[in-house]
């Protein structure tokens, strides 16, 4: 059957069958494929809608199939360049968003964008509301060792680092080889690794959701229980940073106190406190430890910067070192990407782990003690989510593969010949 005459109905007949159809359709593409002029629009067409107008409709519905979705480059891009100008002036009038909800809620804006045309919007709320209230609960039950009240150890860390350094504590060691009474240039590299914590932990899950959402959700799972493993941790065995026992005295902590008034002082009663005084290189420096983790930023006069992070400070656990956190999640991350990327990226992403344990012991925030229990904290992670992954993830992964591949492949048996089975019956 050909293609139908001007003036036939386009509707097919009671003999029509689907091999008809189909030929109809080639025969229309074969057309369609020939030099003829474009045909002319009548005046009774309706007028088209600008395409600019159109894609700006398209982006703010869900996306379609791949195969039938709409090309939104230029509503993408348009978009992805308002998040940066938006992220510019917030930046510009608020400051770095070192607060993890501001932070979510801005890195979900760009995501948005850079999800329009290529995935639905709504799997940002899917993904990641779950993942911002289990870590909005973890800001809020953190205090908890408050009301659990166990005993603080100011010593435990302090006999470790020592017992494993022949007897000199790195912070102590750090600070008297390196600290000046003003900060150096290289101590705004320090305070950057520091802050960089409360930054670049999310924004590579913003990019592993864009690449990858099941790596995303391991990534996110490894994070989460991260977090609440150190929880857990420092709950149960506070301990004071190596810049508070600097404060204190022996006399002092010997009846493992909390909050000892003490750690508000500048100075201790007896020079460098459980520290001991440092023997500086540059003597014009202070002669005791000293929590140094925001100086880099008045090397630059961003005074704000480092006032913000002193605000931080005093409003968070002050005997939370056990274990280090900031060590764990960047440990987590170097772990957790080393299979995902090329030698660079295993450079870079392990370098920075390195990095941070560098700027915390020589900031004073934190001893070894605290930075290896971090580092054991993401492996015995790492560790644990592989095995969930090799025993119970992929497995069930490939058995839903093949299932619904015998399915594809019974549909099509059953639709390759449906009247392969039909018997014809001679006319009588």
């Amino acid at each position: 059957m050909g293609v139908p005459r001007p003036g036939e109905s386009s509707k097919r007949g009671e003999g029509s069958s689907a091999e008809d159809t189909t030929s109809t359709d080639v025969n229309l593409s074969k057309t369609a494929g020939r030099d003829d002029p474009a045909p002319q629009a009548s005046e009774a067409d309706p007028p088209r809608i600008a395409p600019v107008l159109e894609d700006l409709a398209a982006a703010a519905e869900m996306e379609a199939e791949p195969e039938i979705r709409r090309d939104l480059t230029m509503v993408r891009r348009i978009a992805v360049t308002a998040w940066f100008v938006l992220m510019g002036v917030h930046i510009a009038l608020e400051g770095l968003a070192f607060d993890r909800t501001r932070l979510i809620i801005l890195m979900c804006l760009g995501l948005a964008a850079a999800s329009i045309g290529r995935r639905k919007f709504i799997t940002i709320i899917l993904d990641w509301a779950p993942f911002a209230l289990i870590l909005i609960l973890y800001d809020w039950t953190r205090n908890i060792a408050q009301i659990v009240g166990m005993p603080t150890h100011w010593h435990l860390a302090i006999d470790f680092d020592a017992f494993f350094f022949g007897g000199v504590t790195p912070t102590a060691w750090l600070q008297e080889q390196l600290k000046q009474a003003s900060p150096p240039w290289w101590e705004v590299i320090v305070s950057v690794v520091y802050m960089s914590y409360f930054i670049i932990p999310y924004a590579v899950a913003a990019w592993l959701w864009l690449k990858d959402r099941a790596a995303w959700r391991r990534y996110a799972a490894c994070f989460v229980a991260t977090t609440f493993l150190a929880l857990v941790g420092y709950t149960l065995v506070p301990g004071a940073p190596p810049w508070a026992a600097a404060r204190c005295t022996a006399a002092e902590v010997q009846d493992y106190p909390r909050d000892p008034i003490c750690m508000y002082s500048q100075e201790a009663n007896e020079p460098g406190g459980l520290l001991g005084p440092l023997d500086n290189a540059y003597p014009d420096a202070n002669p005791y430890v000293e929590r140094i983790s925001a100086r880099g930023w008045n090397y630059l006069n961003i005074h704000a910067a480092s006032n913000l992070v002193t605000l931080g400070q005093g409003k968070s656990n002050l005997v939370a070192a056990i274990p280090s956190l900031h060590a764990g999640l960047t440990m987590l991350l170097a772990l957790f990407m080393w299979p995902r990327v090329k030698a660079l990226g295993k450079t870079l992403y392990m370098g920075y782990a390195l990095a941070m344990a560098f700027a915390l012991t020589y900031t004073g925030e934190h001893y070894i003690f605290d930075i290896v229990l971090g580092w054991a904290l993401a492996a015995a992670v790492i560790g644990v989510y592989q095995i969930v992954d090799r025993k119970y993830l992929i497995p069930r992964q490939k058995r839903l593969a093949a299932e619904a591949e015998a399915e594809a492949a019974g549909i099509e048996s059953d639709s390759e010949d449906p009247d392969a089975e039909k018997v014809s019956t001679p006319a009588s």
